[in-house]
C-alpha cells in the first residue's frame, strides 16, 4: 500500500514472488538432483534466494520440507506411530488398516497415484522416495518390528502394500478393485504380520 507521502506502507509488494513456492521449487530440484541425504536446508535456501530460517519458518525440518516438496498427502511418522505403539500381535492388521484407509480417502488418492506412477517412470522421484520416504517409514515402525533385519521386514511389508495399491487403485484389476476395504485388510493382515513379526 502506498501512503499519501509516496512511502510504501506494510503489506506485500505488487508482483512480489511466491516465497513458499520458490522454496518448494528449489527443494524439488535439490531432492531430485542430490537425493535426500545430500540435500540441505541451507542449500535449498540459497537456491531459492532466501535465508535458511525462512525455510524452517515455512516447513520446519528437512523431512517436512521433503514431504511438502513431493506433495505426499500424509506424514508417515505421524500415521505409523499409533501402529508401532499398538499391540505387537496386531502390527500387521494395524499397518493394513492404516494403509487401506489412506488409499480409500479420495482426497489423498490422486496425489498418491501421482507419486506411485512417478516412482515407476522417473528415476529422480524413485530416488526421493527411496532415500526420503522409506527411511521415515522404517524409523516410525522399526521399534515395533522383530529382529533381525527390521528394515528388510518393513520393506517386504511395504512391497506387499504397494503391490496391492498398484493393482487395486492404479491398474484396477478385478476382483481386487471392487473388494470391500475391510476384506482387503483382513486378507493383507496375516501376510504383513508374518513379514513384520514372524
Amino acid at each position: 500500500m502506498v501512503t499519501g507521502s509516496g512511502v510504501r506502507g506494510p503489506g506485500r509488494r505488487p508482483g512480489a514472488p511466491d516465497t513458499r513456492g520458490q522454496i518448494l521449487s528449489a527443494a524439488r530440484t535439490a531432492f531430485a538432483d542430490k537425493g535426500f541425504e545430500r540435500t540441505t536446508v541451507r542449500g535449498v535456501a540459497a537456491a531459492a534466494g532466501v535465508a535458511p530460517g525462512l525455510v524452517h519458518h515455512f516447513f520446519g525440518a528437512k523431512e517436512d520440507l521433503f514431504l511438502a516438496a513431493l506433495a505426499v498427502p500424509f506424514d508417515p511418522r505421524v500415521v505409523l506411530a499409533p501402529v508401532a505403539d499398538g499391540p505387537p500381535d496386531d502390527l500387521g492388521r494395524g499397518l493394513a488398516r492404516t494403509f487401506v484407509d489412506i488409499w480409500e480417502d479420495e482426497r489423498r488418492r490422486e496425489s498418491l497415484l501421482a507419486l506411485l506412477r512417478g516412482a515407476m517412470t522417473s528415476p529422480p522421484v524413485a530416488t526421493m522416495l527411496r532415500e526420503g520416504f522409506m527411511p521415515m517409514a522404517v524409523g516410525a515402525l522399526g521399534r515395533a518390528v522383530a529382529a533381525p533385519d527390521p528394515a528388510a521386514r518393513i520393506q517386504l511389508a511395504l512391497a506387499q502394500l504397494l503391490g496391492m495399491a498398484t493393482l487395486r487403485y492404479a491398474v484396477r484389476v478385478e476382483p481386487l478393485a471392487s473388494m470391500p476395504p475391510d476384506e482387503v485388510v483382513n486378507r493383507l493382515a496375516p501376510a504383513l504380520q508374518l513379514h513384520l513379526r514372524g
